[in-house]
């Protein structure tokens, strides 16, 4: 019996194709520098029985079509905003993800964008490595205090209450705002609800932990800004479109809010004349927000655990379509 055969859409670590290797003959994208191209991914999934793709690989029925072994999709991702459910669920192809395993870091990345944004960290590197440092002053670069602010959550899942913990130690009023209210952790947390526009206008930071979806796109946009304290940070680590990028822009800009740590955009990589890396009061990292060495090895052998799994015929950790295992 020949075996299976499995795509990589980009290099992972060791011990995530150690997994995989036993099991499956793979072929893998090797550059880190860009993810494979459209015309790539269509020829190289025409024999696979599985792909372990990224949240850059646009998985939908075209590719699903050119597939037709295709079993399993492995997202290597918490979010699968990237791969069309319906559409895999239709081909009974399984789709997963990698739940969990990152929560914590990107808690430690929300809670660092946040800390960095208010005290005005990355302006003063370039001050001081430009040479304009040229004394001590009263208000040089006067931010923000943590300590005792309201933080303002926007979701509570999983991250959104890692970060709803962390605040206690900056002892924050934590007000949070989740189409699905969570008494179970209002108590737990020591946390309040409130209405949507609530949280906005009182929070003194407002962090954001919602999936992508039809209902969440441009869930932030200039009515929303408008609302916010003019010494508000706001910090996204969720997904970019879930924020109208220009609104933000024009909002630091106008200094409407005092300053935003982002890590995820509405174009990925984000282009050079893009007016919101104009914003000094922006601190804009690369999509990073789960990038600690333990964590993306997790990630990485959780998912060809998933794949793994569904091409041995067994139930996978983390399925995001499960109907389809019940066939």
């Amino acid at each position: 019996m020949s075996r299976p055969r499995v795509y990589v859409t980009r290099r992972l670590p060791q011990p995530a194709l150690d997994i995989i290797r036993p099991i499956a003959d793979f072929t893998l994208w090797d550059r880190e520098d860009v993810p494979p191209s459209r015309q790539v991914l269509l020829r190289e999934v025409t024999q696979v029985d599985g792909l372990l793709s990224l949240l850059t690989d646009r998985i939908d029925g075209e590719v699903m079509d050119a597939a037709p072994r295709l079993r399993v999709v492995s997202n290597f991702a918490v979010g699968f905003d990237n791969i069309d459910i319906p559409a895999a669920t239709q081909r009974r192809i399984v789709v997963t993800n990698t739940p969990e395993v990152l929560t914590e870091t990107v808690a430690d990345f929300a809670f660092c964008l946040m800390l960095a944004a208010a005290r005005r960290l990355v302006e003063g590197d370039r001050y001081a490595r430009d040479g304009k440092w040229k004394t001590w002053e009263p208000l040089l670069l006067a931010g923000q205090d943590m300590y005792r602010a309201t933080l303002g959550l926007i979701g509570l899942g999983r991250i959104g209450s890692a970060v709803a913990r962390r605040a206690k130690g900056f002892e924050m009023r934590v007000m949070y705002y989740d189409p699905f209210r969570r008494e179970d952790l209002e108590q737990s947390l020591q946390i309040e609800y409130r209405p949507f526009t609530d949280v906005l206008r009182q929070a003194d930071f407002i962090s954001v932990h919602v999936p992508l979806s039809e209902q969440t796109r441009h869930l932030i946009g200039r009515d929303q800004f408008s609302m916010m304290k003019p010494t508000a940070v706001f910090v996204n680590t969720s997904r970019g479109p879930v924020v109208d990028q220009q609104a933000l822009a024009e909002a630091l800009a106008a200094r409407r809010i005092f300053a935003a740590g982002i890590d995820v955009f509405e174009r990925e990589p984000v282009p050079t004349d893009d007016p919101l890396l104009a914003q000094g009061n922006a601190i804009v990292a690369p999509h990073i927000a789960s990038a600690s060495i333990p964590t993306r090895i997790r990630m990485a052998t959780l998912a060809a655990e998933n794949l793994v799994a569904v091409l041995q015929g067994k139930r996978p950790p983390n399925p995001v379509n499960p109907e389809v295992l019940k066939g």
